[in-house]
């Protein structure tokens, strides 16, 4: 057939095909301003193509109705000539153009294959059409130079090959209803449009590319194969990226007519829903649903206002579309309402006024869409959910009580219509809206998951474990103060609901805790009633698990170690975290006995422990970032909770005086911790007085602790109170007493000696009620005295302080059933290597005299017994017990029954005066001998004991008291003298390596000569 002959067929033809941009059959009648222009418009005469090339392309198209082998012969025939020679065809009026417009000669080509693929018979068409007709318009559209592809700029060119690709799509589309036809080249078609749509600028919207290589993508969607899994996201992503990201028109006055540009992104937003809408057709499912949203996620939270809106429109367009399609012939579950829920509802609080009003519509057709896979007929009105449709109205201009109420109820309605296995998707989608770049959603956000958790949040105890791991990670993201206090708000919404499985939550964070741990803890302490029952929970995981474990160490023979358990450590760290907060202090007042015993005796048992060596390394960093908010050392970490829970419980007082006392230094160390606790009971004593009666009830069952450390804690307090009047104020004196006459038989020696001075403190704290219970108390000293368990004395020694103090309380006939047997018990210290036990005893032997008048003859024996030790002491190298001795003298003078030695006691040993030892001496031995000479030989081998002191001093004054003695004694009594055994005894210690004591030594031989 020639080419006039196809030319005849427009009178008598009609193409059957057509175009997106064209979609009725066209006659060849009709005239030429009718047919379709490349770009999706009408042809407008001076446009391009211009009409010319648009006609001939129209004419192919008709042609190829009856006589397709020869349009697509004699096209191909066009191509194999040379296009630049002259002809005398129809293709002449290219063949005068210039070089210069090969492009147009590219675009006239390509347009026309697009025609003949539409008008063609299809049964004709579909076979040719990935053979010949595709494989020419490609050859034609790709430019190579030097084997290399170079894109095209020419905007003609790009929009002919868009129509006549949409002219094939469609006419594959007619072609393939009546059979099977799979379109194998679908998916590079795709990807040719996508790359004219890639190649559009981002920061404008001059061409009609982007829509119509949109709609081109449309139309190929219905083709089989479908496409594949990713290059559908790369469809996606590309025309959102290339649409959504473009800046906004800029806008006419209201009233005007919108301008080409702002027709054309109105029309290319346009073309960008029906792309989606097709892509979402193909699956129609909730997984359909999902896929798409995962594009437009982003999108949907961007910071830029203009991408925002397009996107939440875009959303509302796709869910009404979506709803408008769903036909559910069974129950089915919508198993992602909940994530996309998430998504879209925080937007209501956007910024902007469509975004917010979109966002309405949005959540309103995903509860539509729930509830016809619930089975309810599409038409079905639910009246909660309807109700979200009045919230739009106030969403133009409100403030922010009116986006907070819209968000509360909003929240309310999800709350009462998420299936129950959706709850928990939903809240975490939430949760990921807390870093929403938009500040409004983000706080919607929060107020979505407080309203659900408040409504709902009781179903899900078992998923609180990682709401609270996800609310810690928010916090680390999350800079806005206002935020972060809605997340610090949600953990106490579900400790409301959940406390116990909150509080072990938080108890498993890593030690030591970091500061969005510690801030999750403090926000536990804004409701008294809540805190205090985390409080106590805290207190009962400290209380009930050991406090540390014993360990081996790995280096032989070095013991055994102390090494902290976690979870007390951890209970520990929280309450400091809880009552740092200012809001605590109620609850801390109501529970201040409790927490202060329970601190206390954790205190007492973290002295010496050690971290675990995994913790050991944490502190190490922690404390070199400057993360720790405080020492993560068992003990100062022990140290630093009580002192928070005294100024929280309002005794500062108490914390200020311990401290200004080194108390809290004392403490902490293994060898004084006892003496720190006395310095703290004292201080309670004195400014927290009406809080003891409880901390006493509570503190006294813990006197029969298998853990030593606390019975010694618990005795030091206790024992310390002792001492202050206010016990007897608040009538705590005899249970008090009757606990510590109970540990006397403690087995632990710390615990005896503090129990000893307890009830030597009576004497100091209620003086008026010695006497009433000095029986009592006289009998638990001398218990001490007589303990046999007592190594190192140190019974004995408080058993002597504490009668010091008792009996200056006491009378002579309270005391004398006991003088006796004290003076007995007391006698062996007055030579012990311990100074303080020396000065003791005597000073106490001393003290005993005032109460001997009754037994005036039994107590001289014990003064005679006693008086060279007193004596050959006031040469002891402690001034203290230099000091005792002379007291003790000055005391017993006066019931020696000598005069003159006992005005000499106490003129000469007053403690402000200087002694000259030997000229004393002298004048003693005078006395002695004067008085009582009887007694020369039982003083003679009393000194003779003293040769062998340890003290220089005292061996050096022994033999001078016994030449002494030997100078005054009269000749009668010279035979009590054993000389050999003195000679014998004097001889060897004139060997002594001190010269002082060989002089002294020397001195007391020369004096023998007199009783020879």
């Amino acid at each position: 057939m020639s080419l006039r002959g196809s030319s005849l067929a427009l009178g008598a033809g009609s193409c059957q095909g057509g175009s997106h941009w064209s979609s009725a059959p066209v006659s060849a009648a009709e005239p030429l301003s009718r047919l379709p222009a490349p770009g999706g418009s009408r042809w407008v005469p001076g446009s391009l193509p211009t009409c010319c090339l648009q006609g001939l392309a129209s004419c192919f198209g008709i042609c190829a109705i009856s006589h397709l082998e020869e349009s697509l012969a004699t096209l191909e025939d066009f191509v194999r000539s040379d296009v630049f020679k002259k002809s005398m065809g129809l293709f002449s009026i290219f063949k005068d153009r210039s070089d210069g417009e090969v492009e147009k000669i590219k675009s006239s080509l390509i347009l026309c294959y697009g025609y003949v693929a539409a008008c063609a018979p299809r049964e004709l068409v579909l076979p040719r059409i990935e053979a010949d007709i595709l494989k020419n318009i490609f050859q034609y559209f790709n430019t190579k130079v030097l084997g290399i592809k170079v894109e095209t700029k020419d905007l003609t060119l790009k929009l002919c090959l868009i129509q006549s690709i949409c002219m094939i799509s469609q006419a594959v589309c007619r072609g393939a209803k009546g059979g099977g036809f799979v379109f194998t080249r679908k998916a590079e078609l795709v990807a040719q449009m996508l790359e004219l749509i890639r190649a559009e600028p981002l920061d404008t919207m001059g061409t009609p590319v982007r829509q119509q290589a949109m709609l081109t993508c449309t139309h190929l969607l219905t083709l089989e194969p479908p496409l594949s899994d990713p290059d559908s996201s790369e469809l996606i992503d590309t025309c959102l990226a290339r649409v959504l990201a473009l800046p906004p028109p800029e806008r006419h006055e209201d009233g005007a007519e919108a301008s080409p540009q702002e027709t054309l992104y109105s029309d290319t937003l346009g073309a960008l829903t029906d792309l989606l809408q097709g892509l979402l057709q193909r699956n129609l499912t909730p997984h359909g649903l999902q896929d798409m949203f995962a594009h437009l996620g982003p999108w949907i939270r961007s910071g830029r206002g203009q991408e925002r809106q397009r996107a939440v429109e875009l959303s509302a367009a796709l869910l009404a579309f979506y709803r408008s399609r769903l036909h559910v012939s069974t129950l089915t579950p919508f198993y992602n309402l909940g994530v996309l829920v998430a998504l879209l509802s925080p937007r209501c609080s956007d910024s902007l006024p469509g975004v917010r009003q979109r966002a309405v519509d949005c959540v309103y057709s995903l509860l539509c869409i729930q509830l016809c896979y619930q089975g309810f007929a599409r038409d079905h009105r639910d009246e909660l959910v309807e109700g979200l449709k009045v919230l739009k109205e106030g969403l133009e201009e409100p403030d922010f009580t009116v986006l907070y109420h819209t968000c509360t109820s909003i929240a309310t309605v999800l709350g009462k219509r998420i299936p129950p296995e959706q709850l928990l998707s939903l809240l975490l989608a939430l949760f990921e809206g807390l870093a929403d770049p938009e500040r409004n959603c983000s706080r919607a956000a929060t107020v979505l998951i407080n309203t659900l958790l408040r409504d709902r949040g009781g179903v899900l105890q078992e998923k609180v474990p990682d709401l609270v791991s996800i609310l810690h990670s928010k916090l680390e993201e999350l800079d806005e103060e206002p935020v972060r206090k809605a997340a610090q708000q949600t953990l106490f919404i579900l400790a409301t609901q959940h406390r116990s499985v909150v509080v072990s939550s938080l108890l498993s964070s890593a030690l030591p805790f970091d500061s969005h741990t510690c801030t999750m803890w403090r926000s536990l302490a804004t409701e008294p009633t809540l805190t205090t029952q985390i409080l106590e929970q805290l207190l009962d995981k400290i209380n009930r698990d050991v406090p540390y474990k014993e360990t081996k160490c790995f280096l032989l023979g070095s013991g055994s170690e102390r090494v902290a358990t976690p979870l007390p450590l951890a209970a520990t760290c929280a309450l400091y975290e809880i009552m740092s907060a200012p809001e605590s202090g109620p609850a801390v007042l109501g529970l201040y006995a409790p927490l202060f015993v329970t601190l206390l005796l954790r205190l007492s048992c973290t002295v010496g422990v050690q971290l675990p060596k995994t913790l050991q390394s944490r502190e190490r960093r922690s404390g070199s970032h400057g993360t720790a908010p405080q020492s993560l050392h068992p003990c100062s970490c022990a140290v630093e909770t009580l002192k928070v829970m005294l100024v929280r419980g309002g005794s500062e007082d108490v914390t200020v005086a311990v401290g200004n006392a080194g108390g809290w230094d004392l403490m902490a160390s293994p060898e004084r911790h006892h003496d720190g606790i006395t310095v703290l009971a004292g201080a309670m004593a004195r400014h927290a007085g009406p809080r003891l009666p409880l901390i006493v009830k509570n503190l006294i069952p813990t006197l029969g602790s298998v853990f030593d450390s606390q019975r010694i804690t618990a005795t030091a307090f206790l024992a310390e109170l002792l001492g202050s009047n206010v016990v007897s104020d608040l009538i705590l004196l005899e249970p008090l007493m009757d606990n510590m006459t109970g540990r006397q038989k403690d087995g632990c020696t710390l615990v005896r000696v503090l129990a000893l001075r307890g009830l030597g403190n009576i004497a100091a704290g209620s003086p008026e009620k010695v006497r009433k219970h000095g029986a009592k108390l006289l009998a638990s000293m001398l218990h001490g005295l007589d303990d046999r368990d007592d190594a190192q004395s140190l019974l004995a020694l408080e058993a002597m302080a504490g009668l010091a103090k008792l009996l200056a309380q006491l009378d002579e006939r309270d005391v004398q059933p006991v003088l006796l047997h004290i003076a007995i018990r007391i006698r062996p210290f007055f030579d012990s290597e311990h100074p303080d036990l020396r000065r003791s005893s005597i000073t106490l032997f001393g003290t005993l005299t005032k109460f001997s008048e009754g037994t005036c003859d039994v107590f001289f024996e014990q003064i005679l017994n006693g008086l060279v030790t007193l004596l050959l002491h006031l040469q002891d190298p402690e001034p203290e017990v230099v000091r005792a001795c002379k007291f003790a003298l000055r005391m017993c003078g006066p019931r020696m029954g000598c005069e003159g030695l006992g005005d000499m006691f106490l003129t000469l040993l007053r403690d402000e005066r200087t002694l000259h030892y030997g000229e004393f001496m002298n004048n003693v031995c005078k006395h002695l001998m004067q008085s009582y000479p009887e007694m020369l030989n039982r003083l003679i081998s009393t000194n003779l004991f003293y040769f062998k002191s340890s003290w220089a001093d005292i061996r050096a004054a022994a033999p001078m008291f016994i030449g002494f003695l030997v100078l005054h004694v009269d000749e009668d009594n010279c035979e009590q003298v054993d000389l050999d055994q003195l000679i014998s005894a004097l001889n060897l210690l004139l060997k002594d390596p001190v010269p002082g004591v060989r002089v002294k030594v020397a001195e007391t031989l020369g004096r023998l000569i007199r009783i020879l």
